[in-house]
């Protein structure tokens, strides 16, 4: 906030979101405002279809009196679009502002086939999806896209992504939001909910696929925890962080790579390097392993298929998998001494979880342990499509740039 007495329409509104203040009353007394000031910015929310009035509140007064109107968070103005893009594989959604899912899809990408033909495909899935949601592309306010590689999240573009070929410092920001506007043209209808209808460029956010998945996880299951690890394994290997509620993304995205953390090997790695953990421990390493033995499987979902399956010589490298990653977890764990450790993706069942288990309570201090909780995923593979739909919304309504939209709105 910008200090007391300066709170601005977007500051009353993130009060509201949180829960802090949601009366005329506690807002006036949680930012020093008068009643008239509170009035008129509140005012400016209501135009703009960002809030409403709910139900009446309690009487605090000895001596009663009307109960006071609730103020809430308008969810229904506007939608979110999103997905989660893998190798092979994507997943793309529409989903409210609270991250609720009103309709999704899955099906084949290749990553390899390169960022046009790729960007443009999901915009043809998104005009499908809204169709099929009932909403105009007009009510979309943004777009959140989860992509297999490190991101700077100022430019939106990946660096460096060893699993990604063609994309590195590809615009797909630009290409996405052109992909969308062109597969939806002529369907804006004649509203503005989302703030961002007509020739106005939707926004897109894009970050890695396992700070996603890890947002989506700790903000729907594990709120309370400050410091949240994410482990996803699937044909690569990599980890979300979340700390004070915040993805933690290291100078230029590049944290979390713990994939192509060196443990010795002789095993080459897609990055071009000898013995990174990925080389040995991923999906992709261990369904390498099973075609070499006649097993067919050629990516990480194949892997996910034996397991299912009960297949053991699957089950066996899996576990033997786990223990790779664990010993490597051990010292993330002691950095960062979380409260939470999920491990998501392909691999992520009994056989694996296992073996990151024995390894990583057998080289961690007790001390870094005691209180850690060794989790699965609770969300699944919906987990990057509501991560990417949380950071929309983050960005979008954060203080200062409410006050941006309010001022382009006209209100």
């Amino acid at each position: 906030m910008t200090g007391r007495g300066q709170a601005s329409s977007g500051d009353l509104l993130e009060l509201v979101r949180r829960g802090r203040a949601t009366t005329r009353g506690a807002l006036q007394q949680a930012t020093g405002l008068s009643r008239a000031t509170v009035g008129q910015r509140l005012d400016r929310l209501f135009r703009a279809g960002w809030l409403r009035e709910g139900a009446g509140g309690p009487v605090d007064s000895p001596l009663g009196g009307r109960p006071s109107i609730t103020l809430e968070f308008d969810d229904a103005h506007a939608v979110v679009l999103a997905a989660d893009l893998d190798t092979r594989h994507a997943r793309a959604a529409v989903l409210t502002l609270t991250g609720e899912i009103l309709a999704e899809q899955g099906g084949t990408l290749v990553i390899e086939d390169g960022p046009d033909a790729v960007l443009g495909e999901l915009g043809g899935w998104f005009a499908e999806l809204l169709e099929k949601a009932g909403h105009r592309p007009d009510e979309v306010c943004g777009i959140g896209l989860a992509v297999p590689g490190p991101v700077d999240s100022e430019t939106g573009r990946v660096v460096q992504p060893p699993i990604m070929p063609g994309w590195d410092g590809y615009d797909i920001r630009g290409r996405l939001s052109r992909a969308f506007t062109e597969r939806t043209a002529g369907g804006n209808g004649g509203g503005n909910a989302g703030g961002y209808g007509g020739a106005v460029a939707v926004p897109v956010l894009v970050d890695n696929d396992a700070n996603l998945m890890a947002y989506g996880e700790q903000r729907t299951g594990y709120a309370d925890c400050s410091a949240f690890v994410l482990v996803k394994v699937s044909t690569g290997i990599g980890a979300g962080v979340v700390v004070g509620g915040s993805i933690f993304r290291g100078i230029d995205g590049g944290a979390g790579d713990i994939g192509h953390i060196r443990v010795g090997a002789e095993a080459l790695c897609r990055c071009g390097s000898y013995g990174c953990l990925a080389a040995v421990a991923s999906g992709g390493a261990v369904a390498r392993r099973l075609a070499e033995s006649g097993v067919p499987a050629s990516s990480g979902s194949d892997v996910r298929d034996l397991l299912a399956a009960g297949h053991p010589e699957a089950a066996a490298l899996a576990r033997e998998a786990g223990r790779r990653v664990g010993d490597v977890l051990a010292t993330v764990v002691t950095l960062l001494n979380p409260g939470v450790l999920m491990i998501a993706g392909d691999l992520a069942g009994t056989a694996f979880l296992t073996g990151v288990r024995e390894l990583l309570y057998q080289r961690a201090l007790p001390r870094s342990t005691a209180r850690l909780d060794v989790v699965t995923s609770r969300l699944g593979e919906r987990a990057g499509l509501v991560g990417a739909g949380a950071l929309v919304v983050e960005h979008l309504y954060a203080p200062e740039r409410v006050e941006e939209r309010l001022l382009a709105l006209g209100v």
